[in-house]
This record gives C-alpha cells, structure tokens and sequence, in this order.
C-alpha cells in the first residue's frame, strides 16, 4: 500500500500544483511545540460523542479522490439506506474501480454516544458495504451524479474524455489483474488534452460540463445521444428509472463499442488548466469555471462561447474549486492554494479590474481543495483542504458581535462554526447529502496512519450546534427540569 500511496499521492499532487506530503509537514508542525496529527486525532476522538449526533469510520483498502451520495434506498424507524459512490485507486497490481456501495445512515437521535465513539480507525465500518464494482478505464479522479436521476453518474480519469456510466444496468465485475474494463454507456469527446478534475452534472436538464489541461470548457447534452439514436423507445437518462443504452436483441447485452457524442460548445478563456466548474443551479445555459490562471470565469452559452464575466486574480493562487449557492444565485466560493475561500456575488465581482469577493474566509493551514454550499441552510457551507480539516462555515455570522463559535474559540476566523478533525491527512472530497440533513460524507489520503488506502467517514454534527441559541438553551433548560423531577430527593 506504501508504495501505491506514494504514487497516487505525487499524481494528486501533480495535478494539484506539486506540494509536499501534507502528512509530513504536520508531523514536523508536531515537533515545533504544536500538536501532533497523533495528539490532535486523540483530543478530537474524545469528543465525538459530544461534537456528533452521529459518526460512521471506514477504513479503505484504496484510496478513493471522489466521493458522491446516490439515490435513497429505503427509510425505517431508525435508519436510512442509500447508495454511495467512491473509487480504488490501485498500483496496478488489480485494476482500478468505480465502487457502488450501500450505506446504513442512522437517523438524528438515534445513536448512543457511547456507540459513536467506539471504532477501530483500522477496520471497515458495518454501514458501509460494497455492492456493485465497475472497473474502470483508468484511475477514476472525479465523480458527479445527474441530479435528476442519480443513478447515471459522470467520470473523469487522466484522458480528454468524460465517462457516463448508468450504474445500475452496469454488470457487477470481480477486479482482478487483466479482467477487461467495463464499457462506458456513452462517452463525451470535445477536450484536446487531458480533462482529469473539472466536472459537472446539471441541476435542471441532462448536461454535462467539464473542463480541462487545453484551458477550455466543454459542455454537453446527454440527450443529444437519446435524439441521435433510431430507437423510439430509447428514454432520456433524465427521466428516473430510465437507461442511457438501448438493449439489443441478444437478451439486454449493451453493443461491443460505447456510444460517443461530440460536444454543444466549446468555452475559450482561461490561460492555464481548469480546476473545477459549476452551473448556475437555474440553468443549463450559464455556468463558471476556475483554474490554474487564478480565473474565475462565468459563461452563457446563449451569448457565445468567450466569458460573459471573466474575473482576473479572484485569488493570489491556482483555484481548485468553485460552488454556486442552490439558494441564493447571486453567490460563488472558490477555494485556492492560498488556504483561502472566498465569496463573491456575481452583481459586483470586480474591483479595479481585479476580483472583488465580498468576504475571505482564511481558517485552512494548506491548500482548500473543495467547497460545497449545504443544501439544508442558505448560508452555510463546507471547505475541506489539505490540513486534514473540514470546516463548516455561516457566512451570516460574519460581523455579528456574539458570535456562538467566538466565544467559545476567541481565536476562531469569522463564520467558522464547526471543524471536522477526524481525518489525519488531506481531505481530498466531500459530499452533503440532500436526502439526508446536515449529514456529510468526506474521504481522506491517510494511508499512512490508517495502514490502508485512506478513510471514508459519514457524520452528522449535533443538532444543538447550528440550531438556533435560545431554541437551543430552551431544550437544554427542559432537559435539566425532567433530570431534576427524576432524580429521588435525599
């Protein structure tokens, strides 16, 4: 595993802008007088059962650089059933995978807290099981699902091409060496060189967006194959339950060759590889886009293809990633190899021709590596970087004067309100998930101190943290009542 972990990790890293093991700077920070990775962990797991209402760890056997939710399952009395999607990226020595697993999410309150808190950071966890192995054409660096119907998924690997894959009409596959790859359901041409980060799937209609090392965007239609095939009876992949591929008449095999579609438009403007893109979560037509030139550009493909806005120096750094707000369309985050994230509304991203973001959020020691707005409350998100943390933010408390986190952490950056410290190494991919409120999936690059190929985790803070104070302190006082009419006077 060492000696996959070190190449995996120099491919991220070379993407990524070639820093050091993250890992190693924070076991020296640990000699200068700071904690340790080791000492940290320790005080964090101390406080799981009061930090979490829920937490699930999950050793990997590989590392996996994405991590997405899929469709709910079922719901019960006290727990959820839902798929998960994440990758194994292997030396070689068994093919690399795209892995469907099924996932037990325990429902809020649920949970003793002594139960949370007792897990093996070496073992795999009991709600986390695969079901189905794709093997991939290559080493999957990037996953994103249709939003309206997630059981179609998109891929990028270290080619110029995106893979669609319809998860559920796949075959389950047994990875070992020299088994053939699975077949992509379609394949999106239109890059001239690698495309291995940027990707993106449309809230509203079946589009795919993606960006690359040719310093272009790349937008797609998956019903462009739909229209293009003779067979009436062909559905959209939009339409829930439906299958990209037409089965063929020797009893539902899918043909020997994927279908290939070229792309809708091709966007010109950044002058150095694209990081990450996004749509607008309104429409198919407008979109953004960030990279390697310190860009943040946003598009409408109904004006043509060179930017609508284009925003030089949004940050001192690369960009790696960017969200645009489901809730309020006038917000963008990047975060940067600057360890920063930013905010801009989108009516006034400029100042002086350079970028003008309404609020930095600096709390990351090390390069942010994904932002995510919550789908749960409009003013919140989630950064993860490679300082191993994944810091919630509100940005609506920002410049209030009682601020809940302030007072319990003085030195606390504005609107940082919760740090998940559960992963030792870089947090390489996060995911909200929206069946499921305020509960995240995250995985991790911490071969080194989990001995295997990272860790997935599945956690949901307490609820007594974002809620509202005085509803907060409401219950507490009902609590504190009902223990004292139970407690037998002396």
């Amino acid at each position: 595993v060492s000696q996959q972990e070190g190449e995996g990790r120099g491919r991220v890293e070379g993407k990524r802008g070639g820093r050091a093991s993250e890992g190693e700077e924070m076991r020296e920070r640990g000699k200068a007088g700071q904690p340790s990775v080791d000492e940290r962990y320790t005080q964090w797991k101390s406080l799981v059962p009061v930090l979490y209402d829920w937490f699930a760890n999950h050793n990997l056997v590989w590392p996996s650089l994405s991590c997405r939710w899929g469709p709910q399952l079922e719901q019960a009395t006290f727990k959820n059933r839902q798929r998960l999607y994440l990758s194994e990226q292997t030396d070689g020595t068994v093919p690399n995978t795209l892995v469907i697993a099924n996932c037990e999410i325990v429902k809020p309150r649920v949970a003793a807290a002594e139960h949370i808190s007792q897990f093996n950071e070496e073992a795999r966890s009991p709600f986390v099981k695969k079901f189905k192995t794709i093997i991939h054409p290559g080493e999957v660096n990037r996953i994103r699902e249709l939003p309206q119907n997630s059981k179609i998924v998109a891929t990028h690997t270290d080619s110029p091409d995106v893979l669609i894959w319809d998860v559920e009409a796949q075959p389950n596959r047994h990875a070992v060496l020299g088994a053939a790859e699975s077949r992509p359901d379609l394949i999106l041409t239109g890059h001239q060189d690698n495309a291995e980060f940027a990707l993106a799937m449309c809230p509203t209609e079946p589009y795919v967006l993606s960006g690359g090392k040719d310093k272009s965007v790349v937008l797609w239609s998956i019903q462009d194959h739909v229209s293009a095939s003779a067979d009436t009876s062909t559905k959209s992949p939009g339409s829930s339950g439906s299958s990209i591929v037409k089965p063929s008449k020797s009893g539902g095999e899918k043909s020997s060759e994927s279908p290939v579609i070229g792309p809708r438009g091709v966007y010109q403007g950044h002058e150095d590889t694209v990081e990450d893109v996004q749509f607008c979560p309104s429409s198919a037509q407008e979109f953004c886009s960030v990279g390697d030139d310190s860009c943040l550009i946003l598009w409408d493909a109904r004006a043509g293809t060179s930017p609508a806005v284009k925003v030089e120096k949004a940050h001192n750094a690369d960009l790696h990633c960017v969200d645009w707000n489901p809730h309020d369309q006038n917000l963008i985050l990047t975060g940067s190899a600057d360890n920063s994230v930013r905010m801009f509304d989108r009516r006034n991203l400029t100042s002086g021709g350079i970028g003008s973001p309404i609020h930095k959020f600096e709390g990351h020691k090390a390069a942010v590596l994904c932002v995510q707005w919550s789908p749960d409350k409009a003013s919140v998100f989630g950064s993860a970087a490679e300082d191993a943390f994944l810091n919630v933010w509100d940005h609506e408390k920002v410049g209030k004067k009682k601020e809940r986190a302030g007072a319990r952490m003085p030195n606390a950056p504005p609107g940082l309100f919760f740090q998940h410290a559960g992963h030792r190494d870089k947090v390489v991919d996060f995911h909200w998930n929206t069946s499921d409120p305020w509960t995240i999936v995250s995985v991790s690059d911490d071969c080194e101190s989990t001995g295997g190929g990272g860790t997935l985790q599945i956690w949901r803070m307490s609820d007594l943290i974002y809620r509202p104070e005085e509803e907060v302190l409401s219950e507490l006082e009902k609590f504190k009542q009902h223990i004292l009419t139970c407690t037998p006077r002396s």
